[in-house]
């Protein structure tokens, strides 16, 4: 009995985008999904109980910070994540591979593993498949993730295939250390960057591994939107179309219906907090950046069409007020925000997804919120 059940429910007439839900030991979630990132074990200045009443399914946890501080064991003795952090919903947390590439200065990458300097002090680290595997099973996610090398972009292909070819030996390696396949699903992850022939061999060798489910990596890394809904186009349909798959940190709006239509069903991004805490709203009319001086006197809410706490309760003067005086709780009216907009979001998809319309929903969508005007602001 695996720990993770995926349920189809039905595809889209109009672009082929799939309805479906998401079992997991801790309850299931509806999909195409967005997961709000608690890299920390919180969700940046929400609490579980906030995130529940926007309907939060499902968040992602950080398994490379979670190592640093306090450490997979102190989680493994307060009884795994779920108690530590009180949160009963299901749970996702990446390999910390992504972070050893990212936040390294220093990193070393050999057959056994990555050699690299803790960010935070200097020591020096070392992080493998059988590593990876370990502390997430300490954390006790319901999805876990394998370790892979993420490389940069843009790489060359010869560069790309002897990663690919790694990645998917270390996949290997993660499902043979792997010790709880039973109440935790671990996912392979797909990487080749922007090249097909790549993106075909690293699905194929982890399709033959049958994974509960697929990640596809290596984008949303700068490269542009148009290459990012290239690969999806061409990456999906070898995935198979009984299990879950999920695009790695991608959160923009625009991308995230991009993504649903190519096929996707889980998204992860720290963009709706990241740019909160700047002030940066996600509207329905668009981007708006509540700092800016001609809201000191806007006595309206964030968003007109937006029914959150923060737009049932509070004004745009108010909120920039608080952000020009560094009051937290300006950080969290935003963030409860953006977070709301994004599942909103979410929900109007799948809505969208059961009355066969996406397309339309896509096209609605992006002129209200301006995607289709020349030099359009985006996140």
């Amino acid at each position: 009995m695996t720990a993770i059940r995926y349920e189809f429910i039905k595809t889209c007439k109009q672009t082929g985008a799939r309805l479906g839900r998401v079992h997991t030991p801790h309850g299931s979630f509806d999909t195409p999904t967005f997961m709000p990132v608690g890299t920390l074990a919180t969700v940046k200045t929400m609490s579980p109980e906030e995130l529940k009443a926007m309907d939060s399914g499902i968040i992602l946890s950080n398994t490379y910070h979670l190592w640093l501080r306090p450490g997979h064991e102190i989680v493994r003795e307060a009884g795994g994540l779920h108690k530590f952090m009180n949160w009963d919903r299901a749970i996702l947390t990446d390999s910390g591979g992504f972070q050893v590439f990212s936040l390294s200065d220093f990193r070393r990458i050999e057959e056994e593993g990555v050699h690299f300097r803790n960010h935070l002090n200097g020591d020096k680290l070392f992080l493998s498949p059988e590593k990876a595997m370990e502390i997430q099973n300490a954390l006790g996610s319901d999805i876990m993730m394998a370790f892979d090398e993420c490389p940069p972009f843009p790489a060359t292909f010869e560069y790309m295939k002897k990663s690919v070819e790694r990645t998917s030996r270390w996949a290997e390696r993660c499902l043979k250390a792997h010790e709880r396949p039973q109440d935790q699903g671990l996912f392979g992850i797909v990487q080749g960057g922007e090249f097909e022939e790549l993106r075909r061999q690293s699905a194929k060798d982890l399709v033959s591994m049958d994974f509960p489910g697929y990640a596809i990596g290596g984008l949303s890394v700068g490269e542009p939107k148009d290459i990012m809904n290239r690969v999806l186009e061409f990456t999906t349909p070898l995935l198979p179309d009984n299990k879950p798959r999920y695009l790695m940190g991608v959160g923009s709006p625009d991308s995230l219906i991009d993504g649903a239509i190519r096929g996707v069903d889980m998204f992860d991004c720290v963009l709706p907090t990241r740019i909160a805490r700047n002030g940066t709203c996600m509207t329905s009319q668009g981007r708006l950046v509540v700092k800016n001086a001609k809201f000191a006197k806007d006595f309206g809410p964030l968003d007109p069409n937006c029914d959150c706490y923060t737009c049932k309760n509070y004004s745009r003067a108010y909120i920039r007020h608080l952000m020009k005086c560094d009051e937290t709780f300006g950080i969290r009216l935003t963030s409860y925000h953006n977070l709301h907009f994004l599942l909103n979001l979410m929900e109007q998809v799948r809505q969208a997804i059961r009355e066969d319309r996406l397309g339309d929903f896509r096209e609605e969508f992006f002129e209200q919120y301006g995607f289709n005007k020349p030099n359009a602001k985006n996140f």
